[in-house]
């Protein structure tokens, strides 16, 4: 069976509503669902996600092949079975979502969490082949398989796809990156600085206040669209940045993978990405006094066209072939780059859950 023949049907999961959608070749079909979450009565909640899936399959007239979506954790992913949720609090002590709904639908049932979905979403349809498509248009042969995937919004998700399979975890929970310590201070965890109420609290802080404000108007703020203290709304997003930014090196240093970065707060790119970089190009200063590179890799931001030729061109020199009389290409550049969500954050979530069920679907059948 061809990719574009498998029809998948997904979930939004919400605190207030969830909303249905069908796949079909990395296309919508079919109206959107809605149904209440009830999300403090299991029972109506269950029969509201029945209800929305039994609608959608009757919009496409029963012929679909997964259900795969989105649903937040801690959850046992692999067994689709819910955990202690914060935002739907009927779920709590272990709900088996997956299991109930394969018994009612009669077809195989993937549940992940929302950013190993967008990592995963980008990594199939938008970022990593967007990345690959142009190193080559550049002449590079080089081409990338892995990425990790951040999420900036409320929280600090993230996602990692190695070699084209979505990093799992023996306990569904490979990726709790915002249980980081944080930098500078390391007293509370890396989200309380990489989210919206840290923004909001760099600004207060500058401005020796507390205002009601949100992202948004310090994001105004900082580029002369609201009056306000300009320097502060700066120096906010700087804060940001630099504490990103030595997340973002930890990961690298882990994964050793390219990094798309999605949410609301990736809007404000332009703002937080240089202290970013900065932090990532910093260096370690050895009890003897002798700096070091913070990465042995070297960063670039794929958003600028001059570094990104420089990405794709690398290090090339020619090297000899021991105890023969041949050559061949060393690269010598160990590079990895950063890079704005192609898809958008929803749409990457719902094209990771279309993409998971198809990959589960073809690897089952072979």
């Amino acid at each position: 069976m061809e990719k574009s023949e498998f029809c998948i049907l997904s979930l939004d999961a919400g605190g207030t509503n969830f909303v249905f959608s069908a796949l079909k070749n990395e296309n919508q079909i079919g109206e959107n669902i809605i149904t209440p979450s009830y999300g403090d009565n299991l029972d109506q909640s269950l029969k509201s996600i029945i209800s929305g899936f039994e609608q959608l399959a009757f919009q496409v007239e029963n012929k679909f092949h997964a259900i795969s979506f989105a649903f937040p954790g801690p959850s046992d992913y692999e067994h689709g079975i819910i955990g202690d949720l914060g935002n739907l609090p009927a779920y709590r002590g272990g709900v088996a979502l997956g299991p109930m709904l394969e018994k009612h639908f009669k077809v195989p049932v993937f549940i992940n969490n929302d950013g190993d979905l967008f990592t995963f979403g980008e990594a199939f349809a938008g970022a990593l082949p967007e990345i690959n498509k142009r190193v080559k248009t550049l002449d590079s042969k080089k081409q990338y398989k892995n990425l990790i995937g951040i999420t900036l919004g409320t929280g600090f998700g993230l996602g990692v796809v190695n070699d084209g399979k979505m990093l799992r975890g023996d306990n569904s929970m490979p990726a709790e990156v915002w249980l980081l310590r944080n930098y500078p201070d390391n007293t509370y965890n890396i989200e309380e600085s990489i989210s919206i109420r840290g923004i909001v609290r760099n600004y207060n802080q500058e401005i020796q206040s507390n205002e009601s404000i949100n992202p948004l108007g310090i994001y105004k703020i900082a580029i002369g669209e609201m009056q306000g203290n300009k320097l502060a709304a700066i120096k906010a997003f700087e804060s940001f940045g630099e504490s990103l930014g030595d997340t973002m090196a930890s990961l690298i240093s882990i994964f050793d993978a390219n990094l798309v970065i999605g949410g609301g707060l990736a809007g404000a790119w332009d703002l937080f990405m240089p202290s970013a970089m900065k932090a990532m190009k910093s260096e370690f200063i050895t009890p003897e006094a002798q700096k070091i590179p913070r990465l042995t890799h070297q960063v670039f931001n794929l958003e600028n066209d001059k570094e990104f030729v420089k990405f794709a061109a690398g290090e090339q020199t020619e090297i000899s072939i021991p105890f023969s009389n041949e050559r061949m290409n060393y690269d010598k550049m160990s590079r990895v780059g950063v890079i704005k969500s192609r898809l958008g954050t929803s749409n990457a979530v719902s094209l990771g859950a279309y993409h998971f069920a198809i990959s589960k679907l073809l690897s089952d059948k072979a």
